[in-house]
């Protein structure tokens, strides 16, 4: 599942009204909202998140809020009287440090409940499974970190997700925004460290493909339009690449190259190639000539010339540095900072190549 993150107080209601259904229509499905925010005051959410949780309900989308005495207290709640949240539209409350273990039993038989999943531990869960903990209702939800260097790392947090998993938990981790950014320090929200200053795409594939979790959510505030495509694309199950076209390329090559391609099921160790444009080999009329044949360093757009005979036409994308060649025209390079989506195209994966 995809999701996001929503901070009270940033938007108004209308561009938060505009936000949830854009996002919704673009496949993401669960909110996340902070109420135990140190700096803010808590006293002033409440109407703030009744209009939030309100419009989560209408919009079918989970709503989970990070809350602490002092906030749900702010709220005109105890942990006695916490369910309550779910008339509001809340689906669920992640909880932390410093509550009781009879607590969350008890809140886990009236709502869903996200627990640490960064610092969860088998001894602790299975002690809240004595004591009646319902494990259907709960979540293992990881930490974002605002501060640069205090991420996690891969090995960790794959062990943990071992772990989390042995125990019959579904996971959650935070991948970073690249728009709207959140504060006091504007460094990206990501649980993994690797993370924290690639695109979000970038970092939805990673864990998609080797993190081990169940749900992925934006902890900052928003992702660029761009991004958003992507996103969008691979609901689709296509991966959306941006690519600069090279200088003095011919426009008959541009337009072969742009639009979708599937990679071919019996994937090259060197290159992605694309199955659709072997069939421009077959047209008659279509006669590429050589021009701009240089390196091929990774991430290069190709297109085979005249001189490859019957190969003439096929395209191709570099997935490692490769030497010039006589046969083989330069036409662009996927843009750098998605060069780590080319691991991903697997054979049979489609993709899309969209000139920027």
């Amino acid at each position: 599942m995809l999701g996001i993150s929503v901070y009270i107080g940033m938007q108004n209601l209308e561009e938060q009204v505009a936000y949830l259904k854009k996002m919704k229509a673009n496949g993401f499905h669960s909110i996340f909202t902070s109420l135990h925010i140190p700096e803010d005051d808590p006293t002033k959410y409440k109407n703030q998140l009744q209009a939030l949780a309100k419009l989560a309900r209408e919009l079918n989308m989970e709503l989970v809020a990070d809350i602490s005495p002092t906030s749900l207290s702010a709220l005109g709640f105890d942990w006695e009287t916490a369910s309550e949240l779910l008339n509001w539209g809340l689906t669920g409350l992640r909880v932390d440090y410093g509550i009781d273990e009879d607590i969350i039993v008890r809140l886990s038989k009236q709502m869903k409940i996200a627990l640490n999943a960064s610092t969860l531990t088998p001894a602790f869960l299975d002690n809240l499974i004595l004591k009646g903990l319902d494990i259907s209702s709960v979540e293992a939800w990881h930490n974002y970190y605002p501060r640069p260097e205090t991420g996690l790392g891969w090995g960790d947090f794959i062990n943990q997700n071992k772990l989390l998993k042995e125990a019959g938990l579904s996971i959650m981790a935070f991948i970073p925004g690249d728009d709207e950014l959140r504060g006091p320090l504007y460094e990206t929200l990501p649980t993994l460290e690797a993370h924290r200053s690639v695109s979000p795409f970038v970092a939805y594939l990673d864990l998609v493909n080797k993190g081990m979790v169940d749900k992925i959510l934006i902890g900052d505030s928003g992702v660029s339009s761009k991004v958003l495509e992507q996103f969008s694309a691979y609901q689709r199950n296509e991966i959306l690449l941006h690519a600069v076209p090279g200088t003095e390329v011919s426009q008959t090559e541009l337009n072969l190259v742009k639009g979708t391609h599937t990679n071919r099921v019996d994937r090259a160790r060197d290159c992605i190639r694309s199955v659709e444009s072997r069939h421009y080999a077959s047209v008659g009329a279509l006669q590429i000539p050589a021009a701009n044949c240089r390196e091929r360093p990774a991430g290069s757009i190709t297109i085979d010339n005249q001189r490859y005979k019957r190969y003439q036409g096929e395209i191709q994308i570099t997935t490692r540095d490769l030497p010039k060649d006589k046969r083989v025209n330069v036409i662009g390079r996927v843009v750098p900072e998605e060069l780590m989506l080319l691991r991903w195209i697997v054979g049979g994966q489609k993709f899309t190549i969209q000139w920027v």
